[in-house]
């Protein structure tokens, strides 16, 4: 199973199992990695800006709709990295 989808999924079993900064060098690398593998960095961008939602509360409202949004961003390029690749790994 591919690293990156791995830190993914385990933030989507539990969001306080990985940081934002873990988040955030996951997304760095599988971009930088992605060659054929864009689901992965996908999944993993969409996972660092679900859980960067430290902003001021003038931002709070959106940021909770931006971290829905990009949670069920994250599980849909999750299931397109193992539709593409046949691997179906465990968190």
């Amino acid at each position: 199973m591919n690293k990156h989808i791995e830190l993914v999924k385990k933030w989507l079993a539990n969001p306080d199992s990985v940081t934002a900064e873990e988040l955030k060098a996951n997304a760095d690398a599988a971009y930088y990695a992605a060659g054929p593998a864009y689901p992965a960095y996908y999944a993993a961008r969409a996972a660092y800006y679900a859980a960067d939602a430290g902003y001021p509360a003038y931002y709070a409202a959106r940021a909770a709709y931006d971290a829905v949004c990009a949670a069920s961003d994250a599980e849909s390029y999750v299931k397109k990295y193992e539709e593409l690749t046949g691997e179906f790994g465990e968190v």
